[in-house]
Order: structure tokens, then sequence, then C-alpha cells
């Protein structure tokens, strides 16, 4: 039996990026939230995209959370992208193309 991990939608990765947002609505106050969403952000992260891409960017999403003025990266989004869009020029590219 094979663990295929089902990818999260577009909607929700948008819906976490704009979690990570918020704490520029709150001058001040929104550095000291990153320190508590820094690391909530980076395993929600690791364990939606799960393997080594969800390792490596949990790391990278804590580090963006966590250092000020880096919250503008989408990193969820820019996952997702990664994950479904380049995903599916490789699948493109195993299918053969009958010649005429």
């Amino acid at each position: 039996m094979t663990n295929i991990q089902k990818s999260p939608s577009l909607l929700f990765c948008i819906i976490m990026d704009a979690i990570g947002y918020l704490s520029f609505a709150i001058p001040g106050v929104g550095e000291f939230l990153d320190v508590i969403w820094a690391p909530i952000s980076a395993i929600i992260f690791a364990k939606t995209f799960g393997g080594a891409k969800g390792v490596f960017g949990g790391m990278f999403n804590f580090i963006e959370e966590i250092m000020p003025g880096m919250d503008i990266i989408p990193s969820f989004t820019i996952m997702w992208f990664l994950t479904n869009k380049a995903g599916a020029n490789k699948r493109s590219e195993i299918i053969p193309v009958k010649a005429k």
C-alpha cells in the first residue's frame, strides 16, 4: 500500500498566510505575537506538506515568521504552487505523446 498525502487546498494556504499577516495589524504587539505564531506555523507547515519538503519548508516558515518584517512572504501559498504546479509539469513530461 502506498502512503499518498493529499495536498492542502489553495484556500487553506492563503488563510494560513493571512493569519501570519495579522501581526502587522497590531503595531508593537505584532512582533511579540510572531514569537508565539512562528513555531505553531512551522509545525502546521511541516505536517501539512509532509516529508522532506514539509520539514525544510517548516524551518523556512519559522525563520520567515520570527524575523521582523518578513511576514510578507506567503510561504504556504508558495509551497502550494511549487507542489501543485511544478508537480503538474513533471507529470506531463512523463506521459508520452503519440506521434501522428
